[in-house]
């Protein structure tokens, strides 16, 4: 759970911002997006694989002349 106390005379909107950005450090943001819409399970399976780790990739973008 995030909370979020006021500092000294901090405006709301600061207050805001602060509280934003610990949402996006946490994930929560990204989380929320995510299940926003409904995905299938396929497509759940294909985004795991697409960011599981990417082994022998060398740093190399292929073959340049």
């Amino acid at each position: 759970m995030i909370k979020v106390k006021s500092r000294g005379n901090e405006t709301a909107e600061q207050m805001l911002r602060r509280f934003k950005k610990m949402c996006e450090k946490e994930g929560l943001t990204k989380d929320i997006k995510r299940v926003a819409y409904y995905e299938k399970p396929s497509e759940k399976r294909r985004r795991r694989q697409r960011k599981g780790p990417r082994i022998g990739s060398g740093g190399g973008g292929g073959s340049r002349r």
